[in-house]
């Protein structure tokens, strides 16, 4: 007996009879629509999978098929030997690390200052940050490089790494995160003769671990995807990070775009922050979670 017809056969009002076979219906149709619109998300990513396994000619042949007629991984040989490579790579590494760790102390520190301290513009300050959540990259394009070059920042990967190092995002995340978290236990902390520093690293950063799991993909993603911003303040190839390098390196002779490089080139790319987010997939959640619970 189905669990339909058992509940059918109990003491239920015609309502409630109603009620199960709507919801015995409707959950089969939800989770049909969830694999559908599943699988529409991966078919680009199926597509530029077996798109680096073609070789350009095929690319150029049919550039609509779904499967290699002779699957080759000479794509990724050729990316692996196109000159300048390994920098790229080291560089994007180096950005991204210094992003994300600037982030982690920046925007934690900031952060955790709007939810636990109390302060003179206080709510201007907060207020700041929203506004800087809403404000275009493009708004501010012009300033930031500006003010790169006056630093003499410009063609270094510092001066690449600095803007992202403490994204507003990151800082509401943070903020809403240390709203969670009792003001009772910071108070027993500096009872006991601690002082601010060590209640922010040795209390406040362990305790927000999920917080800081989320800013650690969030500033990952955002640094290691850029590329306008590289483009325009990486002047030589020294300075270039993979995606920008990537994007110079895929012009063939005569302009022609090298497609199947940019398809190896852009599996390379994605894995990184792919592995990154399985690895701290569990903490994400929790992490954007509790930015709602106060």
């Amino acid at each position: 007996m189905t669990a339909v017809a058992a509940l059918e056969n109990a003491d239920l009002t015609a309502a409630d009879r109603v009620a199960v076979r709507r919801r015995s219906v409707a959950r089969p149709l939800l989770y049909g629509a969830l694999v559908l619109c599943a699988l529409l998300t991966l078919l680009p990513f199926f597509w530029v999978v077996t798109g680096s396994l073609r070789s350009l000619d095929e690319i150029r042949s049919d550039p609509g098929a779904w499967l290699p007629t002779h699957a080759t991984l000479d794509n990724f040989v050729r990316l692996f030997r196109t000159q300048g490579f390994g920098r790229f790579l080291v560089n994007s590494v180096v950005v991204a690390l210094g992003v994300v760790a600037g982030n982690i102390v920046a925007a934690s520190a900031a952060g955790y200052a709007l939810a636990k301290f109390d302060f003179g513009g206080k709510r201007i300050a907060f207020g700041a940050v929203m506004a800087a959540m809403m404000v275009p990259f493009t708004a501010v394009f012009v300033p930031q490089f500006v003010i790169t070059v006056d630093l003499h920042l410009a063609d270094t990967l510092t001066g690449i790494a600095l803007p992202g190092a403490a994204l507003p995002m990151c800082v509401f995340i943070m903020r809403q995160y240390a709203l969670s978290i009792p003001d009772e236990l910071l108070e027993a902390a500096r009872i006991d003769g601690a002082g601010e520093f060590r209640i922010f690293f040795r209390i406040f950063l362990p305790l927000a671990g999920p917080a800081v799991a989320t800013v650690t993909i969030l500033s990952f993603l955002f640094s290691w995807n850029n590329f306008i911003w590289p483009l325009i303040v990486a002047q030589s190839t020294s300075s270039y990070t993979l995606p920008v390098g990537l994007a110079a390196t895929s012009q063939a002779a005569a302009h022609v775009t090298d497609y199947g490089l940019m398809l190896a080139g852009a599996i390379v790319v994605m894995l990184p922050v792919l592995l990154l987010f399985l690895f701290l997939q569990r903490y994400f959640v929790q992490g954007v979670a509790g930015t709602g619970m106060r």
